[in-house]
């Protein structure tokens, strides 16, 4: 993906033809072995981190002057700290193994933009190496390395500049995990799949036998058209081939979830259930819980009540830290607990809001959000907006 970057866009090109160190880590683009004099007076080298703007495979005018620095703060040949493009010290994991240590404010005349990225990194490359140059004229950032072409493990078709923008590139690394698992593709189970596909989880797999029929697109994300329709290709089927334009590494399995199939979830790091056969709930729950699988059930029961409707939205988590409570809040066959969320009625934003709850408490499991209840249940009430939180980690 980064070769391929760097070979579309001609700012990028520029910079690698002329010499410079060039690399895209996680969402940033990086000049690296910039030479820069200590505060010693000695020559070290640094490297340059700017955030990306990209519009599909090119890059786009930087939206930033503000450069990000792993190394210490330049100096002049005196050993004085550069002061005209101080901007914080702050240190930031990036991801992938990119930590800086401060920024720099050095804004170009005119617009306040730089033209593009070539013009960016070779304005602060210039700055940071004078110094050092007029200690030792033969030291130079285009150093015309031979930089190997490195094979991504990135499941995405193109780069998530999201995260680098937002500057929480380090933190999504949490949700890094190798194989997780929907099963259901209903509403929910869909609104679900389209926020894990946007983490960098290397397979999720879609379990589910239905197929994509008209109700259907009015309680899943997107917009699906009369000629797909038409083909009624199964719901799993249907999502792989949609995610496929933004991500790999999604597995579709066309067939429903039974106690005959319970392989099918082997390996997994996580699971998502959004399904309503009960029987099912508790064979899947036994299985996971004997592997050591941490996994979230989700369901929700609507009425109509005085021509309104009325209800609750249900999200219950299981993991290696808390198991006991799971039977007594989701019907798994033995008990009738769960027939508040068995009715049939489903509304997207109710789907939508149950997967993001869903979605939101799994990323509190990994780290991703802090967590300092660590609830295990949590119900959404429509009628007063409320959100009640129970079964809480167990010590």
């Amino acid at each position: 993906m980064s070769q391929q970057l760097i070979s579309r866009s001609a700012d990028l090109r520029k910079l690698f033809d002329d010499g410079y160190e060039v690399s895209i880590v996680s969402g940033h683009l990086v000049v690296s072995n910039v030479p820069y004099v200590a505060g010693d007076k000695t020559i070290r080298r640094g490297t340059l981190v700017s955030v990306l703007d990209l519009a599909g495979d090119q890059t786009a005018q930087p939206s930033t002057h503000v450069m990000k620095f792993a190394g210490e703060h330049p100096c002049d040949k005196d050993g004085c700290a550069l002061k005209n493009m101080v901007h914080s010290t702050t240190r930031e994991n990036l991801g992938d193994g990119l930590v800086v240590e401060r920024t720099f404010s050095c804004k170009p005349t005119g617009t306040g933009r730089y033209a593009d990225y070539y013009e960016k990194m070779t304005t602060y490359a210039a700055m940071i190496s004078g110094p050092a140059e007029a200690i030792d004229p033969t030291v130079t950032a285009r150093t015309f390395a031979v930089i190997e072409p490195s094979d991504e493990d990135s499941p995405f078709n193109y780069i998530d500049t999201a995260s680098s923008r937002a500057g929480v590139a380090g933190i999504v690394e949490k949700l890094k995990l190798s194989k997780i698992a929907i099963v259901g593709l209903g509403g929910t189970g869909a609104y679900i799949l389209d926020l894990v596909a946007k983490t960098p989880v290397r397979e999720i797999h879609l379990i589910d036998g239905d197929e994509f029929i008209q109700h259907n697109a009015f309680r899943a994300p997107g917009a699906i058209t009369v000629e797909q329709l038409r083909k009624r290709l199964k719901k799993v089927e249907h999502l792989a081939d949609t995610y496929g334009s933004m991500r790999k590494g999604i597995v579709p399995h066309p067939e429903y979830l039974s106690v005959e199939n319970l392989a099918l979830l082997d390996g997994m790091d996580f699971v998502f259930v959004a399904i309503d056969k009960g029987e099912l709930k508790g064979a899947i729950a036994e299985k996971l819980e004997a592997d050591g699988i941490p996994f979230i059930d989700v369901g929700m029961g609507i009425s109509i009540v005085d021509d309104a409707l009325f209800g609750v939205v249900r999200t219950t988590t299981s993991s290696p830290n808390q198991r006991s409570h799971f039977t007594t809040c989701v019907n798994t066959g033995a008990t009738d607990v769960d027939d508040a969320y068995r009715q049939n009625i489903q509304i997207a934003d109710l789907n939508a809001l149950n997967a993001s709850l869903a979605v939101i408490r799994w990323k509190k499991l990994f780290g991703f959000y802090g967590d300092l209840e660590r609830e295990h249940q949590s119900n959404f009430t429509i009628d007063g907006n409320v959100i009640t939180n129970s079964h809480f980690h167990e010590e």
